[in-house]
Order: C-alpha cells, then sequence, then structure tokens
C-alpha cells in the first residue's frame, strides 16, 4: 500500500514539476529575447543559441543531475540523444504539418544563407559524435571536456555577427532591461527545482515498474524536457516565423549534443558505456539526415511532417517493444 502510494506521489510530482518547467521555461526564453534585442545580438544568436539555450535549460539541468548519481547516467544520456528525436521527428512533424495545413502548397522557408550554414553545420555535429562515441566505445570526462570546448568555440564564432539598433530605440528599451534580466533569472531558477524533481520522480517511477532508465530517460523525461521547443516552435510557426523554429530546434539539438552530453560527461567519475545508446543514437542520426535532406530541397510542408511524426511513432513503438521483450 506504501509503494502504490508513493508512486502516485511521485507521478503528481512528476506532472508537477513538468507544468512549472513549462512555464519557467517560457518566463525564460521570453525575457531573454528581449534583453538580446535591446542588447544587439544578432538573429543567428537569438535563434541558433540564445533561444536554443533557453529551451534546452531542462536538459541541461535534468542531465546535470542525473549525473550526479553515476546509477541515473542513463536517464542523462537518454535525455540527451531522445530529446533530440522529440526535437526533430515529433516537434518539427508538428510544425511542419500545422504550416502546411494552412496553405495549399509547400513551404519553402526564407533563410538567409549563414544561418542555413549553422544549421547544416548543427545537423551535422548532432549526427556525427553520436556515431563517433558509438565507434569509441564509451564517453569519458576527457571527451566531455571537447564537446565543451567544440559549443564555447562555436558560440564565440557566431557572437561576432551583431545587428546594430537605431540608439532612440535601444535607449527606450533600455530602461527595462534590468527587469528582463531579473525575469530571466527567476524563470532559470524555476526550471532548476522543477527539473531536480523530474529527475527524483521519473527515476522512482523507473525503479517501481521495472523500465529500464533508457527508455524512460528517451521519451517520458526527454518529452517533458522538450516542452519548452514545442511551445516556442509552435508559436513561432503558427506566427509564420518558420526559420525561427528551425534555429530553435536544431540548435537545441546542437547544445544537446555538445554541451548538455559534454555537461554529463565531464560530471559522471565514471567511463559510460555508449553500446547501450545504440538504438538512439540511429534513430537521432537518421532523423537528422531526414531533415538535412529536406531542408536541401526546400520541402517543409504536410508531407514532410507526417514522415517525421512517422519515424517518431516508429521510435516509440520500437523502444516499447524492446522494453516488452
Amino acid at each position: 500500500m506504501r509503494t502504490v502510494y508513493e508512486w502516485l506521489i511521485n507521478l503528481l510530482i512528476l506532472l508537477a514539476s513538468l507544468a512549472v518547467l513549462s512555464k519557467s521555461s517560457e518566463l525564460t526564453i521570453t525575457n531573454s529575447v528581449r534583453v538580446a534585442d535591446i542588447t544587439g545580438l544578432g538573429k543567428t544568436i537569438v535563434g541558433f543559441i540564445l533561444v536554443a539555450f533557453s529551451t534546452s535549460l531542462p536538459e541541461l539541468l535534468v542531465s546535470i543531475f542525473s549525473a550526479i548519481h553515476p546509477e541515473s547516467i542513463g536517464v542523462a544520456i537518454g535525455n540527451v540523444l531522445g530529446s533530440n528525436i522529440v526535437d526533430i521527428c515529433l516537434i518539427l512533424g508538428i510544425c511542419f504539418s500545422f504550416f502546411a495545413s494552412r496553405r495549399t502548397q509547400k513551404i519553402v522557408p526564407i533563410v538567409a544563407k549563414e544561418e542555413m550554414g549553422s544549421l547544416y553545420f548543427g545537423l551535422f555535429i548532432a549526427s556525427m559524435v553520436p556515431l563517433a562515441l558509438l565507434y569509441v566505445g564509451y564517453g569519458s570526462q576527457l571527451i566531455g571536456a571537447v564537446l565543451i570546448t567544440a559549443f564555447v568555440a562555436y558560440l564565440l564564432q557566431i557572437s561576432k555577427t551583431r545587428n546594430i539598433r537605431e540608439e532612440e530605440c535601444v535607449s527606450q528599451e533600455r530602461l527595462n532591461l534590468r527587469k528582463y534580466v531579473f525575469m530571466t533569472f527567476i524563470g532559470a531558477a524555476g526550471v532548476v527545482v522543477s527539473s531536480y524533481f523530474i529527475v527524483n520522480s521519473a527515476s522512482f517511477i523507473a525503479e517501481n515498474i521495472g523500465v529500464p532508465r533508457v527508455v524512460i530517460g528517451a521519451t517520458v523525461v526527454a518529452f517533458g524536457t522538450s516542452i519548452p521547443e514545442l511551445a516556442t516552435s509552435i508559436e513561432a510557426t503558427r506566427k509564420n516565423h518558420l526559420n525561427v523554429a528551425l534555429g530553435n530546434i536544431v540548435g537545441s539539438c546542437f547544445i544537446n549534443i555538445t554541451l548538455i552530453l559534454g555537461v554529463t560527461l565531464v560530471a559522471s567519475p565514471l567511463n559510460v558505456n555508449m553500446t547501450a545508446f545504440a538504438n538512439l543514437a540511429m534513430f537521432s542520426l537518421m532523423s537528422n539526415l531526414l531533415l538535412w535532406y529536406f531542408l536541401s530541397n526546400e520541402k517543409t510542408g504536410r508531407k514532410e511532417g507526417a514522415v517525421l511524426l512517422f519515424m517518431y511513432f516508429l521510435f516509440l513503438a520500437i523502444s516499447l517493444g524492446t522494453y516488452r521483450a
């Protein structure tokens, strides 16, 4: 009786934490974008780095809290790879289908040349790193440090681009800068707290119903931490800014596989056996290649959305089938 009671309590904590996570992330995103706009940061940073980093805060905190406990490292790695699959297949699948459903023809997103280069580079890194780790067979603190270094180096490279705005507009908005910075920190604090409870409750549920931690991390936790990406991408698509949604999703995938995976490996005291994540890595690769193909052919319509959604449900079916077997 006590176990059932504790299971229900942890389930309620998980659901409540996901709700707090969504609201806190939205608060962080909204105000961080305002800060970036006032300070003159370029669109590439706002879309590919700043917004993507804000929506990736849940994955980052979940991975850190999981990596602190070696027995939960499967949740952390599964969350990173699973979130990439959720981001591309589920979220972009919904966005493509929604965007195309409002028009009778294919949608060709208008993306600047340098921004398209960032999208391709992000997809390339998100594809190659998991394959390289599978080839090596393990993840170590040294590999984690290399991934973090790659993230910082690319961040410095694209941060050289700045938008120069009219001084009158900037001076008027600068009065609210402190308020936006404060609200950004408040939102980030909510993300930290809710992420901690998500890890604890998800780990408890996994242990008591016998679901492997890898499956929990790649499905329940990965979807929960991808709610910010889902909300912001749908909102951007609804306002006819599909390029913003693309930058957000691909940027999140890049951050997941460099910064977040890097932090997870650095925080873990033990080397991580990557062969256990072979299915996740292969699905992540296929998702990236599909998106790469769609972008190269400038096709992001209902048909492409249906293909991505099918890929996601196939991933869920195989994951659950492996678990039941």
